[in-house]
């Protein structure tokens, strides 16, 4: 058995590792996209939006949690969250802009789908990190309307009404979003002490 003194300790050795395996959870995205696109088509109508986002949101919250490993104190919860928001997030976004794909109506899209992804998250994340999940679905509003606008001027085909951003929207939001795995590597070593 392991002396709690000690587990502080390792855990702020991991934390290369805990941002390592952060940094791979970026597939969830474009996996969960091409199943959506597979599966539903293009996000065409609130119909796809709801289902695609739904689908999106399953893939990325399982990859999330595969990357949180043992931070993660809710799994099926995270995931559930993860699917639910983005299918709202995308079902409003999507609807809101009539489905367009110029680069003002994907930040749009892109920032209601991170504030309703967030916010279904912030639930999962508020009995560890009550202010932090407050905070949470502003901080992936901005995160993924950046994403949106950093793919669309690189010049992928946004046209194809995709449910979410590709890899460079990805990897960039999975960067940004590293302070959520590090905060719940501090709340570890807090109760731990």
């Amino acid at each position: 058995m392991m002396d709690t003194r000690e587990h502080p300790d390792q855990v702020r050795s991991n934390r290369w590792i805990v941002a390592a395996r952060w940094m791979i959870s970026f597939v969830g995205f474009p996996l969960g996209g091409l199943a959506a696109m597979l599966t539903v088509g293009r996000v065409d109508s609130l119909t796809a939006a709801l289902a695609g986002g739904l689908i999106t949101g399953a893939v990325l919250g399982t990859a999330q949690v595969l990357g949180l490993g043992r931070l993660m104190p809710n799994p099926a919860g995270w995931i559930a969250a993860t699917a639910g928001g983005l299918a709202v997030g995308l079902g409003i976004g999507a609807t809101a802009v009539g489905f367009a794909t110029d680069l003002p109506s994907l930040m749009i899209e892109g920032a209601l789908s991170g504030l309703a992804v967030g916010a279904a998250q912030g639930v999962v994340l508020r009995r560890r990190r009550p202010r932090f999940a407050l905070v949470w679905p502003l901080y992936l509003a901005v995160c993924w309307a950046l994403a949106w606008a950093l793919i669309t001027v690189a010049g992928v085909q946004v046209d194809n009404q995709f449910t979410v951003f590709g890899a460079i929207g990805a990897v960039s939001v999975t960067a940004a979003t590293l302070v959520l795995p590090l905060t719940l590597v501090r709340t570890s070593v807090r109760s731990a002490s």
